[in-house]
Protein backbone atom coordinates (compact mmCIF):
# COMPACT_ATOMS: atom_id res chain seq x y z
CA UNK A 1 0.00 0.00 0.00
CA UNK A 2 1.48 3.53 -0.82
CA UNK A 3 1.99 6.23 1.60
CA UNK A 4 -0.89 8.77 1.74
CA UNK A 5 -0.03 12.95 2.38
CA UNK A 6 -2.59 15.23 2.65
CA UNK A 7 -2.07 18.98 2.82
CA UNK A 8 -4.04 21.71 4.17
CA UNK A 9 -4.68 24.36 1.45
CA UNK A 10 -7.01 27.07 0.86
CA UNK A 11 -8.20 26.49 4.34
CA UNK A 12 -9.19 23.11 3.87
CA UNK A 13 -7.63 19.43 4.04
CA UNK A 14 -6.33 18.03 0.60
CA UNK A 15 -5.47 14.56 -0.31
CA UNK A 16 -4.72 11.57 0.15
CA UNK A 17 -1.98 11.57 -2.72
CA UNK A 18 0.99 9.34 -2.98
CA UNK A 19 4.50 11.23 -2.63
CA UNK A 20 4.77 11.65 -6.59
CA UNK A 21 1.12 13.36 -6.59
CA UNK A 22 2.13 15.33 -3.80
CA UNK A 23 5.04 17.00 -5.81
CA UNK A 24 2.36 18.27 -8.51
CA UNK A 25 0.62 20.13 -5.89
CA UNK A 26 2.29 23.66 -5.85
CA UNK A 27 4.28 23.30 -2.55
CA UNK A 28 5.41 25.75 -0.49
CA UNK A 29 8.12 25.54 2.28
CA UNK A 30 5.38 26.72 4.22
CA UNK A 31 2.56 24.20 3.29
CA UNK A 32 1.80 22.27 6.11
CA UNK A 33 1.55 18.42 5.04
CA UNK A 34 0.48 15.55 7.02
CA UNK A 35 2.95 12.92 6.19
CA UNK A 36 2.22 8.95 6.64
CA UNK A 37 5.44 8.84 8.99
CA UNK A 38 4.07 11.50 11.57
CA UNK A 39 1.54 12.09 13.77
CA UNK A 40 1.12 15.87 13.30
CA UNK A 41 1.34 17.97 10.24
CA UNK A 42 4.72 19.43 9.47
CA UNK A 43 5.76 22.15 6.99
CA UNK A 44 6.35 21.01 3.70
CA UNK A 45 10.23 22.39 4.71
CA UNK A 46 10.62 19.51 6.98
CA UNK A 47 9.87 16.90 5.38
CA UNK A 48 13.34 14.94 4.52
CA UNK A 49 11.73 13.40 1.57
CA UNK A 50 10.86 17.26 -0.16
CA UNK A 51 14.49 18.05 0.28
CA UNK A 52 15.27 16.77 -3.16
CA UNK A 53 12.08 18.64 -4.40
CA UNK A 54 12.88 21.86 -2.94
CA UNK A 55 16.42 22.00 -3.76
CA UNK A 56 16.08 21.90 -6.95
CA UNK A 57 13.16 25.10 -6.57
CA UNK A 58 16.36 26.76 -5.28
CA UNK A 59 15.66 25.91 -1.74
CA UNK A 60 18.85 24.45 0.90
CA UNK A 61 17.59 23.44 4.00
CA UNK A 62 20.36 24.07 7.29
CA UNK A 63 20.70 20.47 8.66
CA UNK A 64 23.32 19.49 11.20
CA UNK A 65 24.78 17.44 7.94
CA UNK A 66 25.13 19.94 5.40
CA UNK A 67 26.08 23.20 7.74
CA UNK A 68 29.73 24.47 6.69
CA UNK A 69 32.65 24.69 8.77
CA UNK A 70 35.50 26.51 9.20
CA UNK A 71 37.64 24.84 6.91
CA UNK A 72 35.30 24.91 3.78
CA UNK A 73 34.83 28.90 4.60
CA UNK A 74 38.55 29.70 4.46
CA UNK A 75 39.43 27.74 1.21
CA UNK A 76 36.19 29.89 -0.06
CA UNK A 77 37.97 32.72 0.95
CA UNK A 78 41.61 32.14 -0.33
CA UNK A 79 39.69 31.82 -3.33
CA UNK A 80 37.91 34.81 -3.48
CA UNK A 81 40.67 36.57 -2.40
CA UNK A 82 42.83 35.66 -5.67
CA UNK A 83 39.64 36.24 -7.74
CA UNK A 84 38.90 39.88 -6.29
CA UNK A 85 43.03 40.26 -6.51
CA UNK A 86 43.90 41.35 -9.80
CA UNK A 87 40.72 43.84 -10.29
CA UNK A 88 41.18 45.38 -6.83
CA UNK A 89 44.72 45.95 -8.39
CA UNK A 90 42.79 48.69 -11.08
CA UNK A 91 41.77 50.85 -8.03
CA UNK A 92 45.25 51.51 -6.28
CA UNK A 93 46.45 55.42 -7.11
CA UNK A 94 49.52 55.78 -8.46
CA UNK A 95 51.49 56.71 -5.70
CA UNK A 96 50.08 53.84 -3.60
CA UNK A 97 53.43 51.42 -3.90
CA UNK A 98 55.67 54.44 -2.22
CA UNK A 99 53.21 55.32 0.58
CA UNK A 100 53.29 51.50 0.93
CA UNK A 101 57.11 51.04 1.16
CA UNK A 102 57.23 54.06 3.14
CA UNK A 103 54.31 52.93 5.90
CA UNK A 104 56.13 49.40 5.74
CA UNK A 105 59.88 51.30 6.26
CA UNK A 106 58.25 53.10 9.28
CA UNK A 107 57.99 56.91 8.22
CA UNK A 108 54.93 57.55 6.24
CA UNK A 109 53.68 60.84 5.53
CA UNK A 110 49.79 62.24 6.60
CA UNK A 111 49.20 61.99 2.54
CA UNK A 112 50.73 58.79 2.57
CA UNK A 113 48.23 57.50 4.96
CA UNK A 114 45.33 59.11 3.81
CA UNK A 115 46.15 56.75 0.46
CA UNK A 116 45.92 53.92 2.41
CA UNK A 117 43.04 54.56 3.85
CA UNK A 118 41.08 55.64 1.21
CA UNK A 119 42.44 52.60 -0.73
CA UNK A 120 41.40 50.06 2.01
CA UNK A 121 37.91 51.88 2.17
CA UNK A 122 37.61 51.69 -1.81
CA UNK A 123 38.30 47.69 -1.48
CA UNK A 124 36.52 47.05 1.25
CA UNK A 125 33.17 48.74 -0.46
CA UNK A 126 34.16 46.50 -3.50
CA UNK A 127 34.76 43.63 -1.63
CA UNK A 128 31.24 43.81 0.07
CA UNK A 129 29.22 44.69 -3.05
CA UNK A 130 31.09 41.54 -4.79
CA UNK A 131 29.91 39.23 -2.22
CA UNK A 132 26.19 40.97 -1.89
CA UNK A 133 25.65 40.65 -5.36
CA UNK A 134 27.26 37.30 -5.65
CA UNK A 135 25.15 36.08 -2.86
CA UNK A 136 21.86 37.45 -3.52
CA UNK A 137 22.30 36.39 -7.62
CA UNK A 138 20.91 32.85 -8.37
CA UNK A 139 24.37 31.71 -7.46
CA UNK A 140 23.45 32.05 -3.74
CA UNK A 141 27.43 32.83 -2.62
CA UNK A 142 30.32 34.23 -3.94
CA UNK A 143 32.59 32.29 -7.11
CA UNK A 144 35.13 31.16 -4.38
CA UNK A 145 31.80 29.48 -2.72
CA UNK A 146 30.44 28.33 -5.53
CA UNK A 147 34.01 26.42 -6.58
CA UNK A 148 33.51 24.75 -2.96
CA UNK A 149 30.24 23.96 -3.89
CA UNK A 150 29.00 26.63 -0.50
CA UNK A 151 25.89 28.66 -0.76
CA UNK A 152 24.72 31.28 1.26
CA UNK A 153 20.42 30.57 2.91
CA UNK A 154 18.53 32.38 5.17
CA UNK A 155 16.63 30.85 7.84
CA UNK A 156 14.01 29.39 5.21
CA UNK A 157 16.52 27.74 2.87
CA UNK A 158 16.13 30.75 0.72
CA UNK A 159 18.29 32.79 -1.38
CA UNK A 160 18.54 35.85 0.63
CA UNK A 161 17.31 38.87 -0.28
CA UNK A 162 19.87 42.35 -1.56
CA UNK A 163 19.24 44.53 1.77
CA UNK A 164 19.84 40.45 3.84
CA UNK A 165 23.07 39.85 1.99
CA UNK A 166 24.21 43.62 2.15
CA UNK A 167 23.80 43.84 6.19
CA UNK A 168 25.50 40.33 6.04
CA UNK A 169 28.57 41.50 4.64
CA UNK A 170 29.02 44.94 5.27
CA UNK A 171 29.01 42.72 8.85
CA UNK A 172 32.14 41.39 8.48
CA UNK A 173 34.05 44.85 9.35
CA UNK A 174 32.84 44.18 12.73
CA UNK A 175 33.44 40.13 12.61
CA UNK A 176 36.87 41.06 11.65
CA UNK A 177 37.63 44.17 14.03
CA UNK A 178 36.84 42.20 17.17
CA UNK A 179 40.49 40.35 16.72
CA UNK A 180 39.02 37.98 14.04
CA UNK A 181 36.73 36.34 16.59
CA UNK A 182 33.43 37.09 14.84
CA UNK A 183 34.74 34.87 11.69
CA UNK A 184 36.27 31.65 13.99
CA UNK A 185 32.84 32.39 16.36
CA UNK A 186 31.84 29.26 13.59
CA UNK A 187 34.56 26.73 14.84
CA UNK A 188 32.29 26.37 17.98
CA UNK A 189 29.01 27.70 17.40
CA UNK A 190 26.45 24.78 17.34
CA UNK A 191 25.22 25.89 14.09
CA UNK A 192 28.46 26.97 12.41
CA UNK A 193 27.77 30.62 12.14
CA UNK A 194 29.62 33.67 12.44
CA UNK A 195 28.48 37.13 14.18
CA UNK A 196 27.73 38.40 10.60
CA UNK A 197 25.48 35.11 9.85
CA UNK A 198 24.00 35.21 13.06
CA UNK A 199 22.78 38.97 12.74
CA UNK A 200 21.62 38.26 9.54
CA UNK A 201 20.21 35.10 10.55
CA UNK A 202 21.69 33.19 7.39
CA UNK A 203 23.83 30.14 7.11
CA UNK A 204 26.57 29.12 5.22
CA UNK A 205 25.98 25.18 3.56
CA UNK A 206 27.47 22.78 1.71
CA UNK A 207 25.25 21.82 -1.33
CA UNK A 208 24.18 17.76 -1.77
CA UNK A 209 25.81 16.85 1.14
Amino acid sequence: MEDKYYIFKNEREEGPYTLDELLQTGLDVNTMVLSPRANDWQRASDLPELFNYFEAEGYYFPTEDNLAGFGWRLLAYIADSIIISYPAGFLRPENFTDAYNRAVAGNPSMDDLSVLMQFNIISFLVVVMYHTICEFSPLQGSLGKKLFRLVVVDEDGRRLGFFRALARNAGKFISGLALMIGYLWCLWDDRKQTWHDKWSKSYVLIRNR
